[in-house]
């Protein structure tokens, strides 16, 4: 049954003339429900008829207008915009359109407004859409209906009809996303926040700011989940409405989840204290991926029980390209951590394992300060193998670290595709040795994103 927001948003549509700005994953499927609502729709991107492929056809077909190439931003004479994460919120374009009385939004806002079930969103620089994907999967064993998207690449508005108000929403949000929202969900995450996409945000306040759009919109209601030892979320305690709850590796804590010195995972409310599972349950590497389990316990907390937690943790075997096990060949295991965009993201994959790895790095450069990977590398990797735009920047810190004998001890192979990679890593490697992809930068520089990158990486490794 449609409800009365939804129903009123749709009739809003008729006779209106929409730009679906961005010919993205989030604004295709948009595209046919609008015009099937009776709206005019024109979509806008930067890329020409032959770039978008088979995609521009589908849309013409669909009776949608087309606007393409590099004058796609120009003339934006509607009635309303709607921007995918990607384009920036503040162009001057856009601002000139707001001012002319257009209204610019996007399909994740829109869903926010017309949802009629619980939302739980997750922000952060690291570790988001393997939280978001554990949220997902507790709350479904759980046996809620649960509809996965956002960030995590899935569109919710077009499918906004068959959401049921006792269903629960599970959401990724961007900081591309968070920036222009003013609304928040009933569960709000936070897993962490590191400089992160400085090629897109004007600074790092603006990057953070956007961050914290996804608790500051809350109720009395709501709930919030924060990184008590993350330097930038811990502070954010004070500002939030509703309940708040932090999770930690290195404090106990009265209300939240923390991991003790024995490795067990505890969940607090004041006096009350509740085991949820031991480290050695989780069957995903790393410590990182414990941060990830605490906060998707405090998370779903009350609506989950303790041991359908448990269950998850000891079956779910990880997102794809996040320190994903492609194969073991001669002895060697190839890891795809493609995911790894961040120098703090690569350092959490070198510390998932207990020993030195052959490390393939480099990539787009995102203005990303690269001085604290230095020493993690230098303590973490056997062979260090560079290749992309950032290759130089990368090399220059692990030689500037206080370890000066260790960096100069460390062979360093400089490559120009991510083949040649392999194929030197491969080349450096022995039995027993761990090959990881963990790049710490973008893939833009080589390809269309993280995911093309680790699809061609496994490619790559399965035919040595």
């Amino acid at each position: 049954m449609m409800n009365s927001r939804l129903d009123a948003f749709y009739r809003s549509l008729r006779g209106q003339r929409i730009c679906m700005l961005g010919v993205g994953r989030s604004n295709t499927p948009l595209i046919k429900t609008f015009l099937s609502k009776g709206a005019e729709v024109c979509a806008c991107d930067r890329r020409t008829r032959e770039q978008l492929g088979s995609v521009a056809e589908e849309i013409e077909s669909a009776g949608a207008r087309l606007q393409l190439g590099e004058d796609y931003l120009k003339n934006l004479d509607f009635d309303v915009i709607f921007r995918t994460p990607g384009i920036r919120y503040t162009l001057p374009e856009l601002e000139t359109a707001r001012a002319n009385g257009v209204a610019l939004t996007s399909e994740m806002e829109v869903f926010f407004d017309v949802c009629p079930c619980k939302i739980i969103a997750v922000t952060g620089s690291d570790g988001k859409t393997t939280t978001t994907t554990l949220i997902s999967e507790i709350l479904q064993r759980e046996g809620r209906r649960v509809h996965l998207g956002g960030n995590i690449g899935r569109p919710l508005l077009p499918e906004i009809e068959n959401i049921h108000e006792d269903d629960v929403a599970v959401v990724e949000l961007s900081s591309f996303q968070l920036i222009s929202m003013r609304r928040s969900p009933d569960v709000a995450v936070i897993t962490n926040i590191s400089p992160n996409h400085l090629d897109m945000h004007k600074d790092m306040d603006e990057y953070v700011h956007a961050k914290e759009h996804i608790f500051l919109h809350q109720n009395g209601f709501s709930r919030t989940v924060l990184n008590l030892d993350n330097a930038i979320t811990a502070p954010m305690v004070k500002e939030v409405r509703g309940q708040c709850l932090g999770f930690s590796r290195s404090k106990p804590l009265h209300f939240g989840c923390y991991t003790d010195d024995s490795g067990v995972v505890w969940m607090c409310f004041g006096e009350k204290k509740q085991r949820v599972l031991h480290i050695n349950d989780i069957l995903i590497p790393g410590s990182h991926n414990v941060e990830n389990y605490m906060a998707a316990t405090a998370a779903v907390w009350g609506m989950a029980k303790p041991e359908t937690i448990l269950s998850v943790a000891r079956s779910f075997t990880g997102v794809e390209h996040r320190i994903e096990l492609v194969r073991e060949l001669d002895g060697v295991r190839y890891y795809n951590d493609s995911i790894a965009t961040t120098p703090t993201r690569t350092m959490a994959g070198l510390r998932s394992f207990s020993q030195k790895v052959i490390l393939i790095a480099g990539g787009y450069d995102k203005h990303i300060p690269f001085d604290v990977l230095g020493p993690a590398i230098v303590q973490n990797v056997k062979c260090l193998i560079l290749m992309g735009a950032t290759a130089d920047k990368i090399e220059a810190v692990v030689k500037r670290t206080e370890s000066e004998a260790a960096a100069a001890a460390l062979p360093i192979v400089r490559v120009s595709s991510l083949d040649g990679a392999v194929q030197a890593a491969h080349a450096q490697a022995e039995a027993g040795d761990v090959i990881l992809l963990s790049p710490a930068c973008a893939s833009f520089d080589m390809f269309k994103d993280f995911e093309t990158r680790g699809d061609m990486f496994k490619n790559m490794v399965n035919a040595l």
